[in-house]
């Protein structure tokens, strides 16, 4: 695939995103670019003189200006977590990270597809949107993508059962107020209740699927691993890699991606993620999904908690 993908900060997140890339056949070229300027050398270098085992790619790094002709900018940049920290204490500093950025990556890559994925994500897209002067359609945040893969993974382990058979999502903000709508989660055209039925009457040895211990498995998945190993980047790796394929594709897919709400389950003015039809042509919109009362009510909270911590930040 001929495709340039530029990534914006090379820590362990953009770094790991760039190895991962290095290592697919989504890029022929990619740029690395990070204000640490020994750093982003030794990343490159290290991933360059792995590819060997490949067909021929470029890694580079980067000033912004190389970021010209990109089909896609990924933009990782910011501090990273600390343990016990929660996501929105990083705001107001990475912000200000991204408002020095913007102006500089746009005008060198006005046509690019962008994929926002420093933390708190649906605030760093939101801001970016506010900002950039870009079209919303090519602006792209990460979003639950992460979570729904999580939520997929835990869906497996309980019920014995292949991911890619789960249609289950995690919507909503990618922190905390996040939640899964049960009233659309499905294995394979049935529904996830009635799978456990059909599973046990077909002798399998299976539990109930435990909804409230998943939802705190989603929750707590971020912060156990950077209590235990300083950082996530692998997963978030791949899952950016997948959206990256998503865009690069020749037609739309549906994908729990983080953009600005137009009044959607009567939400506005915030981006989060729900079910969204993007593709090679960015963000086509949002695809409405069968909600109960409840789930739309959890929606509208995990809005409200991003629009309450945008009324205290500088833009």
């Amino acid at each position: 695939m001929s495709s340039k993908i530029t990534i914006i900060g090379a820590g362990s997140v953009g770094a790991t995103i760039a190895y991962t890339l290095s290592h697919e056949d989504i890029a022929s070229e990619i740029v690395l670019i990070d204000i640490n300027k020994k750093k982003v050398a030794g990343e490159v270098m290290d991933i360059s003189q792995g590819t060997c085992f490949r067909d021929p790619i470029s890694i580079q790094a980067g000033e912004y200006e190389d970021a010209k002709g990109s089909d896609i900018v990924i933009i990782t940049s910011g501090i990273a977590r600390k343990p016990g920290q929660t996501r929105i204490e990083l705001t107001q500093t990475n912000v200000n990270i991204l408002k020095s950025i913007t102006p500089e990556i746009v005008k060198a890559a006005p046509d690019a597809l962008y994929v926002i994925v420093s933390n708190p994500v649906d605030i760093m897209t939101y801001v970016f949107t506010k900002i950039s002067g870009l079209p919303e359609s090519q602006i792209i945040g990460s979003g639950t993508i992460l979570d729904t893969a999580r939520l997929r993974c835990g869906i497996s382990e309980q019920y014995k059962i292949a991911q890619k058979n789960i249609h289950a999502y995690v919507f909503g903000e990618h922190g905390d107020t996040s939640f899964v709508p049960w009233t659309g989660a499905y294995i394979s055209g049935v529904s996830v209740d009635e799978y456990y039925e059909l599973a046990k009457s077909k002798g399998l040895d299976i539990e109930p699927l435990d909804k409230e211990g998943l939802e705190e498995y989603v929750h707590k998945s971020g912060g156990m691993v950077i209590a235990n190993k300083g950082a996530t980047f692998y997963a978030v790796a791949t899952a950016v890699c997948k959206l990256c394929n998503i865009l690069l594709a020749s037609s739309d897919s549906i994908a729990t991606v983080s953009s600005m709400m137009h009044g959607e389950y009567g939400i506005e003015d915030v981006c989060l993620s729900t079910l969204t039809m993007v593709g090679p042509n960015g963000i086509q919109g949002k695809v409405p999904m069968r909600m109960n009362k409840h789930e739309i009510e959890k929606l509208q909270a995990s809005a409200n908690a991003l629009k309450a911590v945008i009324a205290h930040i500088e833009l």
